[in-house]
């Protein structure tokens, strides 16, 4: 080969040179402009899914949420009606007694045995009520409403029950109202 025509091959390879790296260049970044894009593409439909699950995470909730709220009502009301039902005997016979054409005396046998058969649903209701008259006053559970100068109980004690107190097992009620002793003759000593 004459050297005129090596020397043209030679610049001719030296020209191709750059054509094919920026060829390279551009088929490298046309690649990862491609991937980047299928990448976002990914990207977005994974967010689309997870928003999705969150919005569908929230509307599974808020259901829940309405479903034991009315479940709650639901019971209150079950639970208050129970009680009620038991009392309904009684406003009866209140009833019965007030429409009565008895003697005074009668009247007032028929609302004692009507208290106790309040006090009877009371006791199965496990409400009882709370000791007061000779107790050591208690603030936890009687409301002291005055005193009451005595020298036949101590000092601090109950010395009458003006309304009756009441617990649900160990929980109060309410109070007891109490006039609380103060013995002077106890104090003294």
């Amino acid at each position: 080969m004459p050297k005129h025509q090596r020397e043209l091959t030679v610049v001719e390879s030296q020209d191709a040179a750059p054509v094919e790296e920026a060829a390279v260049d551009r088929a490298t970044a046309e690649a990862e402009a491609l991937a980047s894009r299928t990448e976002i593409e990914q990207l977005k439909g994974e967010r689309d899914q997870l928003l999705d699950r969150l919005a569908r995470l929230q509307a599974e909730f808020e259901n829940a949420r309405k479903r034991a709220e009315r479940e709650r009502v639901e019971y209150r009301d079950y639970a208050t009606g129970s009680v009620v039902e038991q009392f309904l005997p009684v406003v009866d016979n209140f009833e019965l007694a007030l429409k009565s054409k008895g003697t005074a005396e009668q009247l007032r046998q028929g609302v004692e045995l009507i208290v106790k058969q309040m006090d009877e649903i009371l006791r199965q209701l496990q409400v009882n009520p709370i000791p007061t008259v000779g107790e050591a006053f208690d603030p936890r559970i009687h409301e002291a409403l005055g005193s009451v100068e005595r020298d036949d109980l101590p000092d601090q004690h109950v010395a009458e029950e003006v309304r009756r107190g009441y617990r649900l097992r160990e929980r109060l009620l309410r109070p007891a109202l109490v006039r609380v002793v103060h013995n002077p003759k106890q104090i003294a000593e």
